[in-house]
């Protein structure tokens, strides 16, 4: 069993900041990527960032030069630094993990929950 849960949405304002976090836990053996993706109202899914175990990041134009995307490998914990909101960001957003279980060596893809993001005055 794996869980990814995800925390820190809320209501901000244009400009203000916020921190999301996203935590794997279960039977784990290694994972290879944690990324956010994020989803508004008629619209497609889509990735805003990505970092793996080396710490290597890909982030969506969009969000280049305000969001950060880090991890502590030791915890399985991702964050994702949000400065400088603006209310296209508006949206709720998915953490995705790509893993490898512990014990069966079973590659797969998790999905947390999603946490809301919502920007306004």
């Amino acid at each position: 069993q794996v869980q990814v849960v995800e925390s820190g949405g809320g209501l901000v304002q244009p400009g203000g900041s916020l921190r999301l976090s996203c935590a794997a836990s279960g039977d784990i053996f290694r994972i290879d990527t944690m990324g956010w993706y994020r989803q508004a109202p008629g619209k497609q899914r889509e990735l805003v960032a990505q970092i793996t175990t080396g710490g290597i990041t890909h982030y969506v134009d969009s969000v280049k030069g305000r969001f950060t995307i880090s991890k502590n490998n030791a915890n399985n914990i991702a964050f994702l630094d949000m400065n400088n909101l603006k209310i296209d960001d508006t949206a709720a957003y998915y953490c995705r993990v790509e893993l490898t279980m512990r014990g069966t060596n079973r590659w797969l893809v998790k999905w947390g929950q999603g946490t809301q993001v919502t920007v306004s005055s």
